[in-house]
Parts: structure tokens; C-alpha cells; sequence
């Protein structure tokens, strides 16, 4: 794989969220994060997630995830193996670029959340001469 500078400063950022509480010690999501030209895609893995326990925030050029995964209790005192992700958990994400905040979307199928976080601007376009 070629040496990529936003892919190597995004996986250290991560390394220093868990090292200093950005993200919830425990369960966790894992997350990819793309860089295309107009904008970010940040696909989140929330298997077995209802929408209204997912919650999205965008402030301060930050955009915080936060969740809860429900425990079950069907009948606790007999799990044999318990390796699932549960409870609740938080992840905040910068970018490498400005973003706008206002047009960011959310799709959660299938198990897999997908925000789609538009560029702010920038973008070349035609300006007509009056």
C-alpha cells in the first residue's frame, strides 16, 4: 500500500483519542474514513443499532458520534462467551479540510451507518461576467 500522509495522521488520531478520552474506553465501532475530492465518507459498523440510539452532533469543526448499544438481558447469569460490543460508546472526528456542517447526511442499513460530510467550498466553479 503507498504511503498516504491523511490515512497515517487519521490512524494517529485515533491512537490519541483512545489515549486521552476522545473515545469511550470499552466498545467502540469500527470506522473507516475515505477523503474523496468533495467531501468525507465515514462508514460506521452498528450491527443490531436502532436509529434511535444513534446520535450525531456537529460543532466547533467537530463531529461527534455517540451511541448505545442495549444489553441483553435475556438471561445474564448464563452467558457462556460475551463478546459483542455493548453499552454505550463516543468517537469525535476533525478534518483535514473545512467541512460544511450543514449538509452533512446520515443512511443506517443493513447494520452499517454511512455520514457523508460534504467540503466546504473550494470547489471550482464558473462565474459569469455581467
Amino acid at each position: 500500500m503507498p504511503w498516504d500522509p491523511v490515512r497515517d495522521l487519521l490512524t494517529i488520531q485515533g491512537r490519541l483519542e483512545s489515549l486521552f478520552g476522545q473515545a469511550t474506553p470499552g466498545w467502540v465501532p469500527p470506522v473507516d474514513l475515505v477523503e474523496c475530492d468533495d467531501r468525507y465518507i465515514l462508514t460506521i459498523e452498528v450491527p443490531g443499532m436502532e436509529r434511535d440510539h444513534i446520535r450525531l452532533e456537529y460543532a466547533d469543526q467537530v463531529l461527534t458520534l455517540r451511541g448505545t448499544r442495549p444489553i441483553e438481558t435475556c438471561c445474564p447469569e448464563r452467558y457462556q462467551q460475551l463478546e459483542r460490543g455493548q453499552g454505550q460508546f463516543s468517537r469525535a472526528f476533525r478534518f483535514a479540510t473545512p467541512v460544511d456542517g450543514d449538509a452533512i447526511t446520515a443512511d443506517l442499513a443493513d447494520g452499517v451507518l454511512t455520514v457523508t460530510i460534504p467540503k466546504a467550498g473550494g470547489g471550482a466553479r464558473r462565474i459569469e461576467v455581467s
